[in-house]
């Protein structure tokens, strides 16, 4: 019973890091027990002593009766006296097996704690850490009740992070209706995490430990926590479901988010130098990324989406696997500040092997892409180590808590995210093309709807019509009575063919239908396809019903509104030629006359009224018609510019307008996209 009582005690000192106690756990596995009265410290009397020997004596016969002395004063007995007394009261009351099984697993946590130079573990799964005093004579310390802890504070992006996030965001709204969701799933993935991620803890880091089978990352995963958490062995896998050891309190909503149950959650073994080094640190040792079984390449896969940083550990037989550098490291190029690849097992390779195999490593990162965290420059940390033999575990643990201690891990992980989705959306937001419609495709698709509804043969006829009002107005009444006669008396002789009004249409709608083709091929020049495509369904569906549309228009512009407008030597011209039609038929009576024998015969007058009338008649039409041809050809002008306005203006408003629309909304969500990549100047 007395040897129970001693181990007992000493687990409850063992738990104190300062405490002396590794001397008294050799003491505690003898079969011989230690007597209370040889304890330092006893300065009690004799008959004290045997009053405390039989109290203790009736204490072990009846143990659940028994309570410890009140008049035995408490600084004769050593620190923890009484924590001791009262588990010695539990302990006599234990089953003898269950106390000689507590008696070994004490000891060998005890040894084990000793082997690794620390305090001792109590059951591998959560360490109980009690504050106490150096001096071994203080009084028992008195474990306080945990405060109520605030929760941490939620993680905060600065200025630029935020701002690419909202473009992104924004471009994402902009692009559903152009674009499939299958293209903008990674995009809204990010987001989302993106936001997740911000409302948790910002004081902890959640670091990721991935590798293949065989490579030791359970091991080093043991290594860094100070006990063995992780299962290791040469069964293979040895790892089924991620575990997560944390260094401080409050990650409990952080490894809810990865999904790990609370029996996987475990606290590494404590001392005051590792919790300051690593303090908000919480590492998850996953599967095997190359396991056999399905199921652990989806956690790896799931886990590696959503952790702050990655430990990758190669070995020597599997750093240049292409599984990991095609699957992982090449893909993840983007990510390499918050990327760690160790070099485990160095302790196989001899002499020099290890810095050559380093090197050859360094170059396949190179090569995938990643860059290295040398000479200042930021990348990815690469470092050789053994985690059996502990060589270059220190200089990990170094580099993590330096890296833990920035408590920017999760900002860099989202903006490597960010840059990896905007990469990935890249083909369909930018092709290094000018995009846009030019004048010169506006003014020729004008131009092929002027020539459909047949503005330049409006224009004609608008001219010919004012050189037959002047004609008509300054032109000898005989000429104008011969041809009323003619066209009377000619019927059509067939020599020119008359187009038949159904091909006239079939016509002017194929050259419309090409005029929106042409357009839209242009306006589409340079786009990536999604946004392409588009634009020529803008084109297509304003080409809807654009014929009829252009026919109705042309006849609004060609109906006559009134009579042509006459310039002003209009009414001199009719005078003249009324003048000269006057002298002709003075002349012709006046000869009349003299030939009947009313006047008395004087030829050379009415002669030369007669032939100043049939001369000057002819001379007035045709300096009339010369003095036609500038306001006719104006006029014509002026009604084929009229009729080219009105069929532009409507193929401006069902065509092109929405062709604008469309570019216009590729330059927002371009422009969007620039910001969303955070590059200074425009993506090409």
């Amino acid at each position: 019973m007395t040897a129970v009582t001693a181990v007992t005690d000493h687990t409850d000192h063992a738990d104190r890091p300062d405490q002396p106690g590794e001397d008294r756990l050799e003491n505690a596995s003898s079969e011989e027990a230690t007597s209370e009265n040889d304890l330092p410290g006893d300065t009690s009397s004799d008959d004290e002593d045997e009053g405390a020997s039989e109290g203790k004596a009736e204490a072990e016969q009846n143990p659940g009766d028994s309570e410890p002395s009140e008049e035995e004063p408490p600084g004769n007995a050593p620190s923890g006296d009484v924590h001791a007394r009262a588990e010695r009261q539990e302990a006599g009351n234990a089953p003898l097996e269950r106390r000689e099984a507590g008696h070994a697993r004490v000891k060998a946590e005890a040894l084990f704690a000793r082997a690794e130079g620390g305090p001792a573990w109590d059951d591998g799964l959560i360490a109980r850490r009690v504050s106490e005093t150096a001096n071994a004579q203080a009084a028992p310390v008195v474990e306080p009740k945990p405060a109520v802890q605030a929760p941490p504070a939620p993680l905060a992006y600065d200025g630029p992070l935020r701002s690419r996030l909202d473009a992104l965001r924004e471009l994402v709204g902009l692009s559903r209706t152009r674009l499939d969701s299958r293209t903008l799933a990674e995009a809204g993935r990010v987001l989302d995490e993106a936001a997740a991620r911000r409302r948790l803890s910002g004081q902890h880091t959640v670091v990721a430990i991935a590798g293949a089978t065989g490579s030791g990352k359970s091991q080093l995963f043991n290594a860094l926590a100070g006990v063995a958490i992780s299962e290791t062995g040469v069964r293979r896998p040895t790892t089924a479901a991620p575990i997560a050891c944390s260094w401080s309190d409050g990650a409990a909503t952080l490894i809810d988010r990865l999904g790990i149950p609370g029996r996987l959650r475990r606290r590494p073994l404590q001392s005051a130098e590792a919790e300051a080094q690593l303090r908000g640190l919480v590492l998850v040792d996953l599967p095997d990324h190359d396991s056999a079984a399905v199921q652990h390449r989806e956690q790896v896969d799931r886990i590696l989406a959503l952790v702050d940083a990655v430990i990758w550990v190669v070995d020597p037989e599997k750093y240049a696997d292409a599984i990991i550098h095609e699957r992982y490291l090449r893909p993840m190029a983007g990510h390499a500040e918050v990327m760690f690849v160790v070099l485990n097992q160095v302790d196989r390779l001899p002499g020099e092997a290890a810095d050559q195999v380093l090197d050859d490593l360094r170059r396949l990162l190179d090569e995938d892409g990643i860059a290295l965290r040398e000479y200042g420059e930021p990348g990815a940390t690469v470092l050789a180590l053994s985690a059996l033999t502990g060589d270059g575990v220190g200089e990990l643990r170094e580099s993590l808590g330096q890296f833990v201690a920035e408590r920017g891990a999760a900002a860099r992980r989202i903006s490597a995210d960010l840059a990896a989705a905007t990469a990935q959306l890249r083909p369909v937001y930018a092709t290094g093309r000018r995009t846009g419609l030019s004048e010169e495709a506006r003014d020729e698709f004008a131009a092929r709807l002027a020539d459909a509804v047949g503005a330049v043969a409006a224009g004609d006829a608008a001219e010919r019509a004012w050189r037959r009002n002047a004609n008509r107005a300054c032109g000898t009444p005989w000429l104008r009575l011969w041809r009323w006669y003619e066209d009377r008396r000619e019927p059509p002789t067939g020599r020119l063919t008359v187009r038949a009004p159904e091909d006239e249409e079939a016509t002017a709608r194929q050259r419309v239908e090409q005029a929106v083709r042409t357009v839209a091929d242009r306006a589409a020049y340079g786009l990536p396809a999604p946004w392409a495509q588009a634009v020529r369904e803008a084109a297509v569906r304003g080409a809807q019903g654009l014929p009829e549309a252009l026919d109705e228009m042309a006849a609004r512009a060609t109906a006559p509104v009134g009579r042509p407008p006459r310039p002003g030597w209009w009414p001199a011209a009719v005078f003249a030629q009324a003048s000269m039609t006057i002298l002709q038929v003075i002349g012709g009576l006046w000869l009349l006359g003299q030939i009947i024998g009313i006047s008395s015969p004087n030829l050379g007058v009415p002669v030369l009224l007669m032939v100043t009338g049939i001369i000057g008649g002819p001379a007035v039409e045709w300096s009339s018609r010369m003095a036609a041809r500038g306001p006719a050809r104006r006029y014509g002008l002026e009604a084929e510019r009229r009729l080219r306005e009105a069929a532009a203006g409507c193929g401006r408003a069902r065509v092109l307008d929405p062709v604008a629309a469309e570019l216009l909304r590729y330059r927002e969500v371009r422009e969007q996209y620039v910001r969303a990549t955070g590059a200074a100047a425009p993506v090409g």
